[in-house]
């Protein structure tokens, strides 16, 4: 059976700061690093093993996953960095600490930014500090202004297609290390989370998630490996 692994990156300062983060570039805190090579001592505890890995462009991602793969004496595995498994672009709510932005928008209005399906936030201003134009990463992207988490799934679902899928179901085992919203737009398909629930799902930091799949790819099982 094809194996699959889902990897949300470890702490980040931002996530420590209760900032909007997005596609802005920060680093991993102590205790990010920490939960990375904690997943990683894991799965080698658990008898994991990788034939291919994917990332997104972001720091935080690729810190996790070479820590894990660390730990695991994995690192010469051959890793595959793209965009589209980013996190979702909150617009010109980057930066923005998350109560802060609560008390000046009210509790509604950012509930509805955070977890609605297909409601993005407001873009990002041109000229803005956190303006990703001219990242060298990102050239030739056309890089969003604002995502929900509907616009997420519609740039995740066909690399997925087009690039994860195609390696499991040549027998690869491949584990993805990403963010919270990528990871909800993958645990949306393969487990057939409809629009209305798939927004309450927390994905922590740091905790592997494993999926099992019979040869078409439907999952038959999925759970946190501190679990098993």
């Amino acid at each position: 059976m094809p194996t699959l692994v889902l990897i949300r990156h470890g702490q980040s300062a931002w996530n420590l700061e209760n900032r909007f983060t997005g596609w802005w570039d920060v680093d991993l805190t102590d205790k990010g690093v920490e939960e990375a090579r904690a997943a990683g001592r894991l799965m080698a505890e658990k008898g994991l093993d990788f034939d291919l890995c994917f990332t997104s462009l972001q720091t935080r991602a690729i810190k996790t996953l070479n820590l894990a793969l660390e730990e695991m004496r994995r690192l010469w595995l051959p890793v595959e960095k793209d965009w589209r498994l980013n996190e979702r672009h909150y617009g010109g709510l980057t930066g923005l600490d998350k109560a802060e932005t609560a008390a000046k928008h009210g509790d509604a209005q950012v509930h509805i930014w955070r977890r609605s399906f297909d409601i993005p936030p407001p873009p990002l201003e041109a000229g803005s500090e956190y303006d990703l134009s001219k990242d060298r990463r990102y050239a030739g992207i056309a890089i969003p202004d604002t995502e929900s988490l509907k616009d997420t799934i519609a740039r995740v679902l066909p690399y997925w297609e087009g690039r994860i899928a195609p390696a499991l179901r040549d027998g690869q085992r491949v584990v993805i290390s990403a963010h919270g919203n990528s990871l909800r737009a993958l645990v949306k398909h393969l487990s057939g989370i409809p629009d209305d629930e798939i927004t309450t799902l927390e994905i922590p930091t740091g905790q592997p998630i494993v999926y099992e799949l019979d040869d078409s790819l439907a999952a038959t099982d999925r759970y946190y490996l501190s679990e098993r």
